[in-house]
């Protein structure tokens, strides 16, 4: 039998059972089995600690169907769950610095590449008007990509159809589909789902994307270098996320909450 401990947590949120629930796996497993875990948890993200240093640590990221290189928000539960400091995280496509405190965490991020593209499959998959869809990116973080169409148009109007955002994403190689708006000084809207064979999932808070967000937020709106991201209301988990956006220095963070705790014996 093995023995494997977890923890799940709630990143960008101050209280359980809100913004973007992780599990983290805190013992290495065998790696034949962290999909079938990751299939069993059924949340947003897995996570799976591998090796553990006196201020490191390397890790795995899955969701239920695919393992990816890279994302925030399980960048951020993981260290968290290990405890206060700075940490080194060593993902499959990003090494990244980690500083955790009681009350949430903020890493560094890798500039993001951004290619600007035509935004017609995305604004139709979003639901969005072609008049309020100018502008759509390709972002990308640490081999994690994303499809961002800026609008004015009011997130909590967006109808999802599953061809279009799959088309989308697929076109481009990208993980998520999402929408921002400039909604006050220096705080923007986010909604971002994630297409699978048949089904569309909205991300509650999707830290791989934030940092892109706020580089877009100043080159579109000039707001910043600070900027809030609201995500995650529409569906009952709502959460904030911190972004600094500058050049050679993203950073994004949040609170980060326990919620349970527990044994895998497998």
């Amino acid at each position: 039998m093995v023995e494997l401990p977890y923890r799940i947590v709630d990143v960008f949120t101050d209280r359980p059972l809100a913004g973007n629930a992780l599990c983290v796996v805190l013992a290495p497993a065998p790696e034949a089995i962290m999909p079938a875990i990751a299939r069993e948890v059924n949340l947003s993200e897995t996570t799976f600690v591998t090796q553990t240093g006196d201020s490191s640590y390397d890790v795995r990221i899955f969701t239920p169907t695919a393992e990816l290189p890279f994302a925030g928000h399980p960048t951020l539960g993981t260290a968290w769950a290990l405890g206060p400091g700075t940490w080194t995280q060593r993902s499959p496509g990003a090494t990244v610095t980690v500083e955790v405190d009681e009350r949430g965490g903020t890493m560094s991020q890798p500039d993001p590449t951004v290619t600007e593209v035509y935004p017609e499959d995305a604004a139709r998959g979003l639901g969005l008007p072609p008049a309020n869809a100018r502008h759509a990116f390709v972002v990308e973080v640490g081999g994690t990509r994303h499809v961002l169409v800026a609008t004015d148009h009011p997130l909590e109007r967006l109808r999802f159809e599953h061809a279009a955002l799959a088309t989308a994403a697929r076109a481009v190689g990208a993980t998520g589909v999402g929408a921002m708006r400039l909604v006050g000084e220096a705080e923007v809207h986010v909604r971002l789902v994630v297409p699978g064979e048949s089904s569309t999932f909205e991300d509650p808070g999707t830290g791989s994307a934030a940092g892109p967000v706020g580089m877009l937020a100043r080159r579109l709106w000039g707001v910043g270098p600070d900027v809030r991201v609201r995500q995650g209301d529409e569906i009952g988990r709502p959460c904030r996320i911190d972004v600094h956006a500058e050049a050679g220095a993203v950073r994004v963070g949040g609170a980060v909450t326990a919620c349970a705790e527990g044994v895998f014996r497998l």
